[in-house]
This record gives structure tokens, C-alpha cells and sequence, in this order.
């Protein structure tokens, strides 16, 4: 837009290419921001000297599509630093067992909530996609190779990257998936461009866990704020994975999951969080718990109705001294016999 009268006594040619343009009055621009709208807006309006507005222009977020760029390793710390602080929004429910579009619908009805709420990261359950079906005692490998999902062509994970691009939010999924011929425990990472970022398979299996494949490295994905790292469900009983995950440099820790909840695992967590420092997400059908790198209790939340909870944390809180800086690893070789 151009205003090209802005005085009494000058007016100019509107310049080539604006959307629109207005040449008859005094007038200024005015921008009104609407964030908390489902599809956040903006609307600039042209206002004349006689106080009426003379014309309107509305953008929605859903119309804004954007081109992630690739910053210098020094761009990427710069990155990392200004956004430190994020919201974590955390899903609740019970799934349906193989029930793949019922929870698809749950999921997609909470992860527009989540960005009404203007959340950064979305976590589900584990396993949300089929409902965490494994330890139903009908279930065999067989079974459940007919719920896995492929990372592409997959009709359910198209849903899932296009929530996270037009959202404009982080999400980790949990589902079961088929790759080379295995199945696999699986959480994905989708950033906000839609693109999923990685898959990580779960790698301490036991009981009816044992129908799928291992999961054989503990790694961690960049993004906008810094390394983030995931585990699922039982991974979190050892405590050499979120070790692994944070000396890597991740400040906080994804972990979908579905089993064991309540008192014992509250003080579980908050040792795991206070021992590495870090922000860990402990995702349940029945409990959202976010706990702080001192081992506090930021979010606690336990309900079976489907549901959403937000935390804010600023990650410049998960410091690399104390327990980390005093490691000492010269002494650690028995760990990995």
C-alpha cells in the first residue's frame, strides 16, 4: 500500500505494483494484529483525514508460506539463542486401539488447539497413531505390520506434515512405522515447514514390545531451539539414554509414552531432569508432565479426557555446568561393556 497525498499541498504518482493505492485525501496507515484467531491475521486499513476508512486489506497465516534458509554454523547459535524460549503443548487421551482415523481425528482436533494456544512443539502419546496397539493380547507382529506406516506415502503422516506446515508448529508423532521391511516403535519430528526431520525408533525393548524391531542409535535433531532430543516411553528407566541425548546437546527431551505413570515415575523424571539439566516432556494418555532442568515441576496434569496442555520454558535455564561440566568420563568405561 501507498499513501501518495500526504499533505494538502502535494500529492506524487502511487507506486507501481501496490496491492492498492489511495490519492484523494491526508491519510495514514493503520496495522491491527490478531493473534489469538485460530488463523492469526493482519489487517491494514487506510484511514483518511476524515476519520473514514477508505479501504481494507486482510493476510492470513494460512496464505503465508515460508522458505526455511541454511545459516552459517554462527547463524544457527545466533538462532538458538533467540529463541530459547518456546510453548510445549502436550496432548492427553486414551486412544482406540487400531483405530487409526478415530485417533487421527482426535490428534487433529487438538493440534489446531495448540496453535490457537500458540505452541511451538506438539507432543502426542506413544504409538497415538494406532493407539499404542502392541500390548493388546490380540496383537502379533502381523497385525500390526497392517497399522504401520511407511515415513513416505503414508495418507495418516501427510496429515501430520501438513498440520505442521500449515500450523506452523513442531509436532512429534507418535505411530508404528515400516521401513525396510521392519516395524518400528516410532516418534517423528515435523518441523513448521512440514518437513519431517527424523524418526527415532525406540530402543529398549521388552515384553510385547519385542514384536517390533530395535532402535540402534540415541540421536538428536537441530532446530530453531537448538538440539532436541526424543525418547519413548520405557527408554527413560535407563539412565544412560537422556545422558546420551543431553551430552549431545540437547536441553530438552521429547518422551512420548504410554505405559507407567503416577507418584514413582514423577520422581523418576524429575531425577532425570535435575541429573542432566535439561527440560524433559513426559507425554501420557493420562498425564502431561513437564519438568525443569532443577528437577522442578513446571506442568503435572493428570485427566483421561482428551485435552491439551501448555507450558512455557526458556531452554537459556538448561545450563552446561554443575553435574555436566564435573563429569567424568575417564572413569565411565565399565558403562558400555
Amino acid at each position: 500500500f501507498e499513501s501518495s497525498r500526504l499533505t494538502n499541498i502535494h500529492t506524487h504518482e502511487t507506486q507501481p505494483g501496490a496491492l492498492f493505492s489511495y490519492n484523494e485525501k491526508p491519510s495514514f496507515g493503520l496495522l491491527s494484529f490478531d493473534t489469538r484467531a485460530r488463523d492469526p491475521r493482519v489487517t491494514y486499513s487506510i484511514i483518511n483525514i476524515d476519520n473514514q476508512t477508505v479501504h481494507e486489506h486482510t493476510l492470513h497465516r494460512s496464505a503465508l508460506t515460508f522458505t526455511p534458509a541454511s545459516p552459517s554454523p554462527t547463524q544457527n547459535r545466533q538462532l538458538s539463542t533467540q529463541n530459547s524460549s518456546l510453548r510445549v503443548a502436550q496432548m492427553q487421551g486414551i486412544p482406540e486401539k487400531w483405530g487409526l482415523d478415530a485417533n487421527m481425528k482426535v490428534f487433529l482436533e487438538q493440534v489446531e488447539e495448540a496453535a490457537t494456544q500458540r505452541a511451538d512443539v506438539f507432543i502426542t502419546p506413544e504409538c497415538w497413531l494406532d493407539g499404542y496397539a502392541a500390548p493388546d493380547p490380540a496383537s502379533t507382529p502381523e497385525r500390526l505390520r497392517t497399522v504401520a506406516q511407511p515415513l513416505e506415502g503414508s495418507p495418516y503422516l501427510e496429515k501430520v506434515a501438513d498440520a505442521a506446515r500449515r500450523l506452523q508448529l513442531w509436532i512429534c508423532f507418535g505411530f508404528t512405522s515400516l521401513e525396510d521391511g521392519k516395524i518400528y516403535n516410532t516418534c517423528g519430528l515435523w518441523d513448521r515447514a512440514g518437513k519431517l526431520h527424523g524418526a527415532y525408533h525406540k530402543t529398549h525393548l521388552q515384553t510385547h514390545d519385542l514384536q517390533f524391531s530395535t532402535g540402534t542409535a540415541l540421536p538428536v535433531w537441530p532446530s530453531e531451539f537448538g538440539p532436541l532430543g526424543m525418547m519413548i516411553c520405557a527408554d527413560r528407566r535407563w539412565p544412560e539414554t537422556a545422558r546420551t541425548l543431553r551430552v549431545q546437546g540437547a536441553k530438552l527431551i521429547l518422551n512420548p509414552t504410554y505405559g507407567m505413570h503416577g507418584e514413582f515415575n514423577l520422581q523418576m523424571m524429575r531425577v532425570r531432569a535435575y541429573e542432566n539439566q535439561c527440560y524433559i516432556a513426559f507425554t501420557h494418555p493420562q498425564q502431561s508432565l513437564l519438568v525443569g532442568p532443577g528437577g522442578d515441576i513446571l506442568t503435572n496434569v493428570e485427566s483421561d479426557t482428551p485435552g491439551l496442555t501448555t507450558t512455557q520454558i526458556d531452554l537459556a535455564n538448561a545450563t552446561d555446568d554443575n553435574h555436566l561440566q564435573d563429569r567424568r568420563p575417564d572413569l565411565y568405561t565399565p558403562l558400555i561393556r
